[in-house]
């Protein structure tokens, strides 16, 4: 087969499967996906879609758990129990403590002890540039002062070293680098160089803390750093804590052209990091390290080994198949990967390969829906996602899950048959 039949024929076989969605924006801000099948009749639609029964445990419930812990080192921060935050913090990192979906629960703590002082500085500069008379510097100088009292402190300098963190990004925003002021781009750099003097004073390795790894690999993108040194620290990262896929996946976004590496480095680190996690992984970390690169750059999709990328799914579902893994995989493939194409041939040959596997992680893996996943896939995992209303971004992954469902069951269904998912996976019965 050439390689122009090798394009078109799975372009064929999935384009009703995996056709670009329509968009609409939801009054509460977040856009809204439309139905994949537009021409179908509702009434059949809504029909094949009552054949499907699939449990879904409270959809929310892993956000309300983040935002419990968010909340409790906001709270602390507030009435400035530094010391007791703290302590939760460290015990926090040394246990390895995680909520349901693999969220660090130190990383929440600290995220909600420097909200205020962030969310005032978004706020100021919701326009681009601050107020004259607007307090940006007062929140950071009290935890500043704070640090100075206590300069020992490892949880406390990731606390206030993240809050500058932040405060950089904040004045930065996303955009490249030529679109940003001058003076924005001061900013950036000058809170980026202070967390890097906090963060100095402290050995990840020698303190075996993830959350110092975490924030010292989060200032890579504030500097201009070899791709080495990017693998240096996130190795660090990866072996304080080598099941969680967050580490792998930020380096992977680390490693390309736009930040601090080459599509040469991240396929060469991808590999590394799969030989060095395979007693955990098996081929899995170099799924985890290339998942949000490929979504994000379509060269390195272009160029990414899709034969071993598909065995490091094989690999992680084995390893950990687990129902918030089993979405993640699954609405990464059908709707990141599956529902959008770059109009560039071997780009889009890729994500339809990768988006075919979401068929096998359905029928062999799947009891169980997660609707948060299936949204935050549906827009490619934006971190900078502002969500107004979780049920209502929740049941917009939900119905999207349960239309891509009815596309995979569509004969079953069609001949009269109830899909039902129990918690051995999918069973086709009599209706």
């Amino acid at each position: 087969m050439d390689f122009a039949e090798r394009i078109l024929a799975p372009l064929a076989t999935f384009k009703a499967r995996f056709s670009a969605q329509r968009m609409n924006m939801a009054h509460d801000g977040v856009l809204q996906i439309a139905p994949r099948c537009p021409d179908m009749p509702r009434q059949v639609a809504a029909a094949l879609k009552d054949g499907v029964s699939i449990s879904c445990p409270d959809p929310t419930a892993e956000e309300r758990l983040r935002d419990m812990h968010q909340a409790h080192g906001q709270k602390l921060a507030r009435i400035e129990d530094w010391e007791r935050l703290t302590k939760e913090i460290f015990e926090a990192d040394a246990q390895r403590l995680k909520t349901p979906g693999g969220m660090p629960i130190a990383e929440l703590l600290a995220f909600g002890a420097r909200a205020d002082v962030v969310g005032a500085a978004e706020h100021a500069l919701i326009g681009g540039r601050p107020d004259r008379d607007a307090p940006m510097m007062a929140g950071i100088e009290a935890m500043e002062s704070i640090l100075a009292e206590n300069p020992d402190n490892p949880a406390l300098a990731c606390v206030v070293a993240l809050t500058h963190i932040d405060l950089g990004w904040a004045w930065r925003g996303t955009g490249w680098d030529i679109e940003v002021p001058s003076t924005n781009r001061e900013a950036f750099a000058a809170h980026f160089d202070r967390a890097t003097n906090i963060m100095a004073e402290f050995d990840a390795a020698a303190l075996e803390s993830p959350l110092l790894a975490s924030t010292q690999c989060a200032l890579l993108a504030g500097r201009s750093s070899t791709p080495r040194q990017v693998a240096r620290q996130f190795e660090t990262w990866i072996d304080l804590d080598p099941k969680n896929p967050r580490s792998y996946r930020a380096f992977g976004v680390q490693l390309l052209p736009r930040w601090n590496g080459s599509l040469q480095q991240l396929e060469l680190q991808a590999r590394r990091a799969a030989g060095r996690t395979h007693d955990v992984w098996g081929a899995g970390a170099y799924t985890w390290v290339m998942f949000d690169a490929i979504s994000h750059d379509p060269d390195a999709c272009a160029q990414v080994d899709l034969e071993f990328f598909l065995d490091g799914l094989h690999d992680i579902l084995h390893n950990s198949s687990d129902q918030h893994t089993v979405n993640l995989l699954l609405a990464y493939c059908a709707n990141t990967m599956g529902a959008t194409q770059t109009g560039d041939d071997e780009t889009d040959y890729v994500r339809m390969q990768i988006a075919a596997a979401a068929d096998w992680i359905v029928r062999d893996y799947l009891s169980e829906l997660h609707p948060l996943l299936w949204a935050h896939a549906a827009r490619g995992f934006d971190n900078a996602l502002r969500i107004r209303c979780p049920e209502r971004f929740a049941a917009s992954g939900h119905a999207d899950a349960l239309h891509f469902l009815t596309e995979v069951f569509r004969r079953e269904l069609t001949a009269g048959k109830q899909i039902i998912f129990t918690k051995d996976g999918p069973e086709a019965r009599a209706a």
